[in-house]
């Protein structure tokens, strides 16, 4: 049976940013049978608490956004909780997916999977050619496997569990905390404390050069919808937008979109990442999809989220 707006849909980690823009997309095109569950109620890092809850509800697809995610501060201070959580996480919801029969599974992903010095744009086949970004390396490793898990289980068990590998996310729901969030939210929400308080400085981590792709959250929820739908012969796909600068490049956007100038200072005791991440996304237009948001627009609906629901949080 093909998906449509009755299929039962078992979608993991809805209250994230990623999450939470699958599960708004869905609901918009009124798909009907979308079950989800807060950690409270359902701990993903028990294998049995997992597999009988899937055994009870007997979903047909299944799509993981759940997981531990953060920036290169958060990455890189808390290893142990990066590659554990999300190893026992993806693990116990791929295998609990296979035993109760599971049509159809999205695992997604990140574009840190792929070597710190590959060829760019990166291709799929990229996977495994070099050394990983060590700031990040034990979140990669984790999801690597997730990749490499989902492989297996459709060559031995003729399933089709395919791996989405997005570019840099922004969106609303995003994370703005400078001590675990990504680089795009952490400018925004540095440029508007500065603005408020009336400084004149921006630090900014490194030197300020490397270049991120970025794409807007509600292109990758389009992207799992789309793929849930179609039957591939691929099991990794890179998703992304092509649009791409270098982090100094991010800040003057954002410090002209605020109408404000600062002073661009930079922190070299902290690490740069990866010098360039864009993702070739050839495999998935061949497939007929497209990423439709372009960054004006998306940082528009993003600062309005911001604005709603961080300020406050802030103490700005």
């Amino acid at each position: 049976m093909e998906l449509n707006k009755k299929s039962k849909i078992f979608l993991a980690g809805h209250n994230g940013m990623v999450g939470s823009s699958i599960l708004n997309l869905f609901k918009k095109k009124n798909y009907s049978n979308i079950y989800t569950r807060d950690r409270k109620n359902l701990d993903l890092l028990d294998q049995k608490k997992t597999i009988r809850y899937l055994k009870k509800i007997k979903p047909k697809y299944v799509i993981i956004a759940a997981g531990k995610v953060g920036g290169i501060l958060a990455n890189n201070n808390f290893k142990a909780d990066f590659i554990y959580q999300n190893l026992m996480i993806q693990n116990n919801i791929i295998h609990a997916s296979f035993l109760v029969g599971v049509k159809k599974l999205i695992f997604l992903g990140s574009s840190c999977i792929y070597p710190k010095y590959s060829k760019q744009p990166i291709k799929e086949e990229y996977l495994l050619s070099g050394k990983l970004e060590p700031t990040n390396d034990a979140y990669a490793i984790a999801k690597i496997a997730g990749i490499k898990m989902c492989e297996a289980y459709n060559k031995q068990h003729n399933l089709n569990y395919i791996c989405l590998m997005p570019t840099n996310l922004y969106g609303p729901n995003d994370n703005y905390d400078l001590k675990t969030s990504h680089f795009y939210p952490a400018l925004i929400s540095k440029i508007y404390k500065a603005k408020k308080n009336n400084k004149k400085d921006l630090i900014i981590w490194g030197n300020g050069k490397p270049k991120r792709e970025l794409m807007y959250v509600d292109d990758l929820a389009s992207a799992c919808e789309f793929f849930l739908k179609k039957k591939t012969k691929h099991t990794l796909i890179n998703i992304g937008s092509g649009e791409e600068k270098s982090i100094i490049e991010y800040a003057n956007l954002i410090m002209k979109k605020l109408n404000i100038k600062l002073k661009i200072k930079f922190d070299k005791s902290k690490p740069n990442g990866t010098i360039r991440k864009l993702l070739n996304t050839k495999l998935a237009k061949s497939y007929g999809w497209h990423s439709k948001v372009n960054l004006d627009k998306g940082f528009d609906l993003t600062f309005k989220d911001f604005k709603n629901r961080s300020i406050s949080k802030l103490g700005i």
